[in-house]
């Protein structure tokens, strides 16, 4: 005779793993697109805070900044989160709407005037930028600078645009060329080590983003069960 359920004897019931099957599909890391579409979008913008590009071709980059910077974040932050990669993920989307945001806004007004309504946004979104900084510094100390210099550089337009001097523009111009030199090496040592299958350029990777390149796959799936889309709950 078949068994049946019993909280004090044996079950023909069978157990979640023997039912229960979670399919990962590789995918390429959109990390690299993100990293340099973020260097390059920061490029631009430095040289209009510059003064290297005149104050009435500021549309030109600001479409730009629109038609190649915001799509490539996009792509980066929502093949982040399918990469199972919340973290990269999140800051990529924010710093591209964030892009988009100002790009449009600055369309609409007159070249190099202070506007208060964005000083309110940049600054608002410091905090959130440093809170996705402190939070990649426990695996991926590299891209924490990145975002920690991103966020400095919306603090420094912020200023600006709240009408306190040229030269938080000035300062912000050149903390964006270095997000750039750091973009570009970024992009550039993940490109590399995705064709290699092994760390060559140095990314300081730490904890889980170090055992993701080093550590054994079954380490990596045996957290999978508890991950969103797999677990009931959010």
């Amino acid at each position: 005779m078949p068994q049946h359920s019993s909280p004090n004897g044996p079950s023909d019931t069978p157990s979640t793993d023997s039912v229960t099957r979670i399919v990962l599909r590789p995918i390429a890391s959109p990390l690299p697109v993100g990293f340099f579409a973020l260097g390059m979008g920061s490029t631009v913008l430095s040289s209009l805070q510059l003064g290297w590009v005149p104050l009435e071709q500021s549309g030109v980059l600001l479409l730009l900044v629109l038609i190649f910077v915001v799509p490539l974040q996009a792509i980066g932050g929502i093949f982040s989160f399918l990469a199972r990669d919340a973290g990269s993920g999140t800051a990529l989307l924010l710093l591209g709407a964030a892009w988009a945001g100002t790009s449009v806004t600055s369309l609409d007004s007159p070249p190099g005037k202070p506007m208060a309504a964005q000083a309110v946004f940049l600054l608002a979104l410091v905090p959130f930028v440093l809170a996705l900084a402190g939070a990649a510094a426990q695996s991926k100390p590299l891209f924490a600078v990145l975002l920690g210099l991103t966020a400095v550089r919306f603090a420094l337009t912020g200023l600006y645009e709240a009408g306190l001097g040229n030269a938080f523009q000035v300062a912000a111009g050149w903390t964006g060329l270095g997000i750039g030199v750091f973009a570009l090496y970024g992009g550039l040592a993940l490109l590399v080590e995705d064709g290699k299958q092994r760390t060559v350029l140095p990314l300081f990777r730490r904890g889980k983003a170090r055992e993701s390149i080093e550590g054994d796959l079954r380490e990596q799936l045996a957290e999978a069960q508890q991950e969103a889309g797999v677990r009931h709950q959010l």
